[in-house]
């Protein structure tokens, strides 16, 4: 795989990390919430990596040629969104307060896992992997499409961990000293999952 192609892949993939989606509003909520933003960002990073498991075991392919497990995805999915927003909606985070350093309660593990679950439920991340890959891969290369899918699978998921851990960071950052506007973006945030889990639904179940 050249150079050219690689970078085209990271210009293109970066600009899709940067979208605003389910991925951010859970990653600004571990910011506000948590002591630490690993677990919730090494949740996501998991979920991500196991679809890239996948895409480089050539599963992708099969699963992308049936729409009843991609309606199943994209529904569980949906659904997922739709409790983890209804959750923001009614708790929403606040930063710690000064001194206090306990942030949640909720153990790092419970903490990853549901980072797991957001993204990897997401059938943003599903289709990133099942269109925006197969663009990049050339078999007459030289290299096995699986080595390929591999390098734009690592490429990705370290554009994830920079973004996702960045937007965390800046959450607490900017807004830990704002309880009033920590609350209204994890609103907005919990608002925009219940939105996205909502149009997945609709747009998926009126094929």
């Amino acid at each position: 795989m050249d150079t050219t192609t690689l970078a085209a892949f990271l210009a293109v993939d970066l600009l899709l990390v940067v979208t605003p989606g389910a991925d951010w509003a859970y990653a600004i909520s571990a910011g506000l919430r948590d002591r630490s933003v690993v677990p919730a960002v090494a949740g996501l990073l998991t979920g991500h990596a196991a679809y890239a498991l996948v895409a480089v075991a050539g599963l992708a392919v099969i699963v992308a040629s049936s729409p009843a497990a991609l309606t199943a995805l994209t529904v569980a999915g949906a659904g997922y969104l739709l409790w983890l927003g209804w959750g923001l909606l009614r708790q929403p985070a606040a930063a710690p307060e000064a001194g206090a350093g306990d942030g949640t309660d909720a153990s790092p593990l419970r903490v990853l896992l549901k980072g797991a679950g957001t993204s990897g439920l997401n059938p943003k991340a599903l289709l990133l992997y099942f269109s925006l890959f197969p663009q990049f891969l050339d078999p007459v290369t030289g290299w096995p499409v699986a080595a390929q899918t591999g390098l734009l699978s690592t490429v990705h998921l370290t554009v994830c961990a920079v973004v996702y851990l960045a937007v965390a960071v800046l959450a607490r950052t900017v807004l830990g000293s704002r309880p009033s506007a920590a609350r209204a973006v994890t609103r907005v945030s919990g608002a925009m999952m219940i939105a996205i889990g909502a149009l997945l639904l609709v747009e998926r179940l009126a094929v």
